[in-house]
């Protein structure tokens, strides 16, 4: 059960930092950044990661038995 709680708390939050990443570039000084340099900024990329990680470590622990 705890297990499934934690798997669901981590989903939650993976989605959340991909949504904060998603705001986040669209900002003018992440577009600004972006047209300067041709990529995302390093906290919009931090943002993107760490929320794909942990989205994927969640839907891993949800499916596991």
């Amino acid at each position: 059960m705890s297990n499934k709680v934690i798997a669901l708390a981590l989903i939650v939050v993976g989605i959340g930092l991909a949504f904060w990443g998603h705001q986040l570039s669209g900002s003018v000084n992440a577009q600004i950044t972006r047209a300067l340099t041709g990529s995302y900024s390093d906290k919009v990329m931090a943002l993107f990661i760490s929320g794909a990680v942990s989205f994927v470590i969640g839907a891993y622990l949800l499916i596991k038995k």
